[in-house]
C-alpha cells in the first residue's frame, strides 16, 4: 500500500457529492440581496428564489416526495420552472420536464413510464393535461398528486386539475434548512425523453456529476461574467435549460422569464432588463434579427446567443453578425445533457471574410473544457476517421457529461455506450483543424425550430389512413423553422386522397408541430428487397440532411 493511502480517507470536511443545488446556497448566502427572477410585476432576490425553493422543497417532501421519486411538471419559461429545478433535486428527486408541446397521449405514457408521483402544472396546460391525467388514470391506474400553478402573468383561461395551488403550498410550509442535494452525485437528477426513431421516446437519465459540470462548462465555453442577465428565450423543459437554470445560479445571475417566444417581447425584453445573454435555436435567432429594426431601438449593450438545436443556416449567422449579435454555435443532445460541443472561436477568425466566418462558425466544433471527448470515429471499428474533411463516421462523447442511460431500456443504453463512448447516430467528419462537421443524421430524426421530430413516427401516422400503400418522410429546408417533414406517399391501387384529407388525419394522431407540411404523391426509390432509399427522397426534398 502506498504511503498516499494511508490515512487519507474521504471525510465530510474534504469530499462532498458534485451537485448543481449548491449553487443556489451559494448565490442565497453570498449575493442574497442581488436579482434572481424578473417575471412581469413580480421580482426575487437571490435569497428570496432560494427560500421559495426551500418551500417547495419542503411542500414537496411532506407529499411524500424523496430519493428517487420522479416530479413532473408542465410549466413555461416561469418562476416556478426555475423554482423546481432547484427544489426537486434538493431532495434527491429525479425533476421530468415535459414538452409543452406534447399531446395527451405521449405526455401520460411519458409520466407512466418514469412513474411520476407528483404534477407541477401550469393552468395555460389544462386542455392538453385533463386529458393526459384521464388517459394516466384509466390506462395506466397512475394517479400522481396534481399541483396547478396560477401565474400572475397569464390571464388566459385554464382551469384548475388538483385540489393544491401553488402559491398556497408554499406559504403554508417553512422553507427547508438547506438544499442539500444527493449524498452520491451518480445519482439521477433529471429524466427526460428524446424522439427516437423507434414508436416510444427514451428516457434520459441524467445525475448530479455530469449537470453540475455542464453548468460549469456553459459558463467557461462562454467567458460567461458574474451577474449575467440571462433571458429565457430557451424552453427549461429542453435538457433542462441546457443546464443553465444552475448556471445562472452558478453566477449569481438574473433570469429574466418569458412566457412567449415572439419578436416584440425577446427584443422588448433585452431592451428593458438589460439582458446580455440568451440561448435558443436558429428560428428564434432568425425572428430576432429579421424583426423591423426600430424594434431594436435602444438596446446598446453587448447581447451575446447561444445557437444550438439544429444546424444554423448560413443566413441566421449572418443576420446576427449585421445586427451586432455575438453568436456561439454549440452542439450537443439531451443525452449529453444540452451543450457539449462548441465551435471555439479562434481570434484569427475575425480577419476572415464574413462568408468564411459563417462556414466556420457553423461546425459543431471541438469539445466543451469539462468534456473528456469528442470525435469521429468508424461505429464499426471504433477508430477515428482521418482529419481530412471527407472521411465519414458517427460524432462520439465520452466523460462525465454523459448521460447514465435510458430509462427501463437497458438494450438501448449499451448500445448507445458501446466501446466505452456514446454513439450520437449523427454522421460527420473531421476537419484539418479536428473541428467537428455534420453531414447527415443516421436516425433519421427530423429537428424543426429545435423540436426532434421522429420520421418513423409520422410514417406510422400515415400508414394508418387506409389509402397509403407506401410512405416515407423526410426533411425538408424552412427558412423559418430549419428543417419541417415532407412525406413521400404512395397510394393503394383504386384508392383515393387529397394532401389535405392526409394531413387532416395526421392532426389526429400527432402534436401539431409532427405534421407534414407537405405530402407529395410520388413513387418511393426501394432496393431489391424493398427497403425505402430515404437518401434519394432527401435528395430530391433537398434536405439539409442530404450528404453534401
Amino acid at each position: 500500500m502506498s504511503i498516499y493511502d494511508q490515512h487519507l480517507d474521504k471525510t465530510a470536511a474534504n469530499f462532498v457529492a458534485l451537485s448543481p443545488v449548491s449553487f443556489v446556497e451559494r448565490s442565497a448566502e453570498v449575493f442574497g440581496d442581488l436579482p434572481a427572477v424578473v417575471h412581469g410585476q413580480r421580482r426575487y432576490t437571490w435569497a428570496q428564489t432560494r427560500e421559495r425553493s426551500a418551500r417547495l422543497a419542503a411542500a414537496l417532501r411532506a407529499l411524500g416526495v424523496g430519493r428517487m421519486h420522479t416530479v413532473s411538471v408542465m410549466l413555461p419559461n416561469t418562476p416556478e420552472m426555475v423554482e423546481a429545478h432547484y427544489a426537486v433535486p434538493a431532495l434527491n428527486a429525479v425533476l421530468n420536464t415535459l414538452n409543452t408541446r406534447l399531446d395527451a397521449a405521449l405526455i401520460a405514457w411519458q409520466m407512466n413510464h418514469c412513474e411520476a408521483t407528483v404534477l407541477i402544472t401550469d393552468r395555460e396546460f389544462a386542455p392538453v393535461m385533463a386529458p393526459a391525467l384521464k388517459i394516466l388514470r384509466e390506462q395506466h391506474g397512475r394517479e400522481p398528486i396534481v399541483i396547478d400553478v396560477c401565474d400572475s402573468e397569464y390571464t388566459g383561461a385554464g382551469e384548475c386539475l388538483g385540489s393544491l395551488e401553488y402559491e398556497t403550498l408554499l406559504a403554508t410550509h417553512a422553507p427547508l434548512p438547506t438544499l442539500d442535494g444527493p449524498a452520491d452525485e451518480w445519482d439521477a437528477i433529471a429524466v427526460s425523453y428524446t424522439s427516437g426513431t423507434t414508436g416510444d421516446p427514451k428516457g434520459v437519465v441524467t445525475h448530479h456529476r455530469g449537470a453540475y459540470l455542464n453548468a460549469v462548462g456553459n459558463a467557461v465555453t462562454w467567458t460567461m461574467p458574474q451577474f449575467p442577465t440571462y433571458l429565457w428565450t430557451l424552453p427549461m423543459f429542453h435538457c433542462n435549460g441546457w443546464c443553465f437554470p444552475w448556471t445562472v445560479a452558478m453566477q449569481a445571475g438574473t433570469h429574466v422569464c418569458l412566457r412567449r417566444v415572439e419578436a416584440r417581447a425577446i427584443l422588448d425584453g433585452i431592451r428593458t432588463h438589460g439582458v446580455d445573454h440568451y440561448c435558443a435555436a436558429p428560428i428564434v435567432h432568425s425572428l430576432i434579427y429579421n424583426a423591423p429594426p426600430e424594434l431594436r431601438d435602444g438596446i446598446t449593450q453587448q447581447v451575446r446567443g447561444m445557437v444550438a438545436g439544429a444546424a444554423p443556416p448560413a443566413a441566421m449567422i449572418e443576420g446576427m453578425a449585421k445586427i451586432g449579435f455575438d453568436i456561439t454555435h454549440v452542439y450537443g443532445l439531451t443525452e449529453v445533457y444540452g451543450p457539449a460541443g462548441v465551435a471555439a472561436k479562434r481570434a484569427s477568425w475575425a480577419a476572415e471574410g464574413l462568408s468564411e466566418q459563417t462556414r466556420l462558425n457553423g461546425r459543431q466544433g471541438v469539445r466543451y473544457p469539462l468534456q473528456e471527448g469528442m470525435t469521429v470515429m468508424n461505429p464499426e471499428t471504433m477508430a477515428e476517421v482521418p482529419a481530412d474533411g471527407q472521411t465519414m463516421g458517427e460524432i462520439m462523447f465520452r466523460g462525465n457529461v454523459v448521460m447514465k442511460g435510458y430509462l427501463k431500456n437497458p438494450k438501448a443504453t449499451e448500445a448507445s455506450l458501446a466501446g466505452g463512448w456514446f454513439h450520437t447516430g449523427d454522421l460527420a467528419v473531421l476537419e484539418s483543424d479536428r473541428y467537428v462537421k455534420i453531414k447527415d443524421r443516421s436516425k433519421d430524426v427530423i429537428i424543426s425550430g429545435g423540436e426532434n421530430i421522429s420520421s418513423i413516427e409520422v410514417e406510422d401516422a400515415l400508414y394508418r389512413h387506409a389509402a397509403v400503400a407506401a410512405c416515407a418522410v423526410v426533411a425538408k429546408p424552412d427558412p423559418k423553422w430549419g428543417e419541417t417533414p415532407v412525406a413521400y406517399v404512395e397510394l393503394k391501387a383504386g384508392a383515393s386522397v387529397t394532401a389535405e384529407e392526409l394531413v387532416a388525419h395526421c392532426k389526429g394522431l400527432l402534436a401539431g408541430y409532427k405534421v407534414p407540411r407537405e405530402i407529395r404523391f410520388e413513387e418511393i426509390p426501394k432496393t431489391s428487397t424493398g427497403k425505402i432509399q430515404k437518401f434519394q427522397l432527401r435528395e430530391r426534398a433537398k434536405s439539409t440532411s442530404a450528404i453534401e
